[in-house]
């Protein structure tokens, strides 16, 4: 008989949205016409000044390993970043970049969980989170949120699911799937509640550039000391500068347990390739980045109001306006029903209009369907006519 792998695989599932992304790139590969609405990406290129720092530190050799947490400089900049922006202040020994922020929220998972240990997972979530969680022998306690309500987690959802177990809460604002974005008083809500209880905050701020209207981001570590103390503040190059390929993100936290995360980092990835935090460093010192975020964030509000302008025109489908991000999360229920769950439902959009959208029971909420709006403005309207059409069959 063979040997068998560790029983912590057994239950680990490949990410939803990679997989649809991947099957979309696959079929137009192969000539069809596939409209892809699975990315969790940008459309934009990486900036050149970005680019050109990596290259001229590639060409200056910069090639050779860098500190595990990272290079004193990129940590430096973040530090200012963090003080400027989000009003918190961190010593760059507080600071550790790793290879993106899903490897820094798997750090995070491994360094505070042990077995059985509760994980609050406000639902909707990002289908990573889970996954991690339970991988470590955590489990995640699912918070469900009301579509009513925007989606929007309060401190009264969380309070009949914490445990003597419970050891952490993830926020995600504005948030993957939903687009949600957590009001101010909220937050200082749910943050006082953790302080009292010593609950470990995950907040997860990669979205943060991404804000419509009259929102506001809040990073919640900013309320004062106490949060900040429990706090573990995750980001990333890879949404505000596109640069998602290059795999760059960090966490800023208190020393000892940066000193920690740090040190699983030298023991896995060792650092994040060296000339690439160079980039990085660029996209946070050159004047130009703003003006680049700015033509995002633009660009995708625009793109959010066609999509909620378009997606309100199928019948029998309820369109949750997003305030954030880049995602829009409608509720697909009458159609998933009649062909037996959204994930049937994610299939025939695939094969009848060839459209690639991922089922919302990926992010634990079935009968939704997550579509980014980070795409060309053409194939957008496009590509929810072709839904439009091929629903008009059931």
């Amino acid at each position: 008989m063979g040997r068998k792998l560790a029983r912590r695989l057994c239950h680990l599932k490949p990410s939803a949205t990679l997989l649809i992304t991947a099957k979309a790139k696959e079929l137009r590969a192969k000539g069809v016409d596939v409209i892809g609405f699975g990315a969790g990406e940008p459309d934009f290129d990486t900036p050149d000044f970005i680019k050109e720092a990596c290259i001229k530190a590639l060409k200056e050799g910069k090639t050779k390993y860098a500190p595990s947490a990272g290079i004193p400089e990129l940590r430096e900049a973040i530090a200012e970043k963090l003080f400027k922006e989000n009003k918190v202040e961190y010593s760059p020994s507080e600071i550790v970049i790793s290879s993106g922020a899903k490897m820094i929220l798997f750090l995070i998972f491994m360094a505070i969980i042990e077995e059985e240990d509760e994980v609050l997972l406000p639902s909707p979530y990002w289908v990573t989170y889970p996954e991690q969680i339970r991988f470590f022998g955590g489990v995640p306690v699912e918070v469900p949120l009301n579509k009513d309500k925007g989606f929007k987690l309060t401190l009264d959802d969380i309070k009949d699911k914490v445990s003597e177990k419970t050891k952490a809460i993830v926020i995600n604002s504005p948030n993957n799937p939903t687009g949600a974005v957590y009001d101010e008083e909220e937050l200082r809500r749910i943050a006082e509640f953790c302080v009292e209880r010593n609950i470990f905050i995950i907040s997860d701020e990669c979205y943060e550039h991404f804000v419509y209207e009259d929102k506001k981001f809040i990073s919640i570590a900013s309320f004062d000391e106490e949060v900040k103390r429990i706090t573990f503040t995750v980001n990333a190059f890879s949404k505000s500068f596109s640069m998602t390929g290059w795999r760059v993100g960090y966490v800023a936290c208190p020393e000892e347990y940066a000193k920690a995360i740090a040190s699983l980092n030298s023991q896995s990835v060792s650092n994040v390739t060296t000339f690439v935090q160079y980039g990085a460093l660029e996209a946070l010192r050159n004047p130009k980045a703003n003006e680049f975020i700015k033509t995002m964030r633009e660009a995708f509000e625009k793109r959010r109001n066609i999509a909620i302008e378009k997606l309100s025109e199928i019948p029998e489908v309820e369109v949750i306006k997003p305030e954030g991000a880049f995602y829009i999360f409608p509720n697909f229920e009458y159609y998933s029903k009649k062909l037996g769950g959204d994930v049937k439902l994610s299939e025939y959009l695939l094969e009848e209009g060839k459209v690639a959208v991922v089922p919302g029971s990926a992010f634990g909420k079935e009968g939704f369907l997550r579509l980014s709006y980070a795409l060309a403005e053409e194939k957008l309207i496009e590509g929810i006519q072709r839904i439009n059409e091929v629903l008009k069959k059931l």
